[in-house]
């Protein structure tokens, strides 16, 4: 194969000093260095093409609509929602100062394997609405393995203190 594509290049007007015949090409890129022949066994996975590791989230709207989505381990349920076209407001943008990523886990199961709330995020979820039981501000939930079908809804309405309707768009 190699010797195939030696031929092919020198046909086309290509020398192995890197010039060409009716073009100039710049010297460092020598032809001979475009040729690969390592066995692609031996390479190991490109982390850019294979994607980070997701996990399966549910998210059900404001009016019972579920949306299922691949969340990728390490981002925070407010990212993923954004990231998904989902309608979680976040007027703080994930800074902890409001209430508005107010989500609800269907599973007092999942809710348990999630850390404990800090307080400051406990003193948030006072302020939110419709609380619960299972209730966690999105921006303070990190994705892990263990919410793998793990179902949240999103409350019918939510108190937004910085503009009555406001919602900022995610950048």
């Amino acid at each position: 194969m190699l010797r195939f594509c030696t031929d092919v290049l020198r046909a086309r007007g290509f020398t192995a000093d890197g010039s060409s015949i009716g073009f100039t090409t710049l010297p460092f890129l020598r032809w001979t260095a475009w040729l690969h022949t390592s066995v692609p066994n031996y390479h190991k996975p490109n982390s850019l093409t294979d994607g980070p590791e997701t996990v399966a989230i549910t998210y059900i709207d404001k009016e019972g609509k579920e949306h299922t989505v691949a969340a990728p381990l390490g981002k925070n349920l407010l990212e993923v929602a954004h990231d998904n076209e989902i309608d979680l407001e976040g007027a703080c943008e994930g800074s902890l100062a409001c209430s508005t990523c107010h989500l609800i886990f269907e599973s007092e199961d999942y809710y348990k394997k999630l850390p404990e709330a800090t307080e400051d995020e406990l003193d948030m979820l006072d302020l939110a609405f419709g609380l619960t039981d299972t209730s966690r501000l999105g921006c303070q939930v990190i994705v892990t393995k263990g919410m793998d079908g793990a179902r949240v809804r999103i409350p019918a309405a939510s108190r937004n203190f910085y503009v009555d309707g406001h919602k900022p768009k995610p950048h």
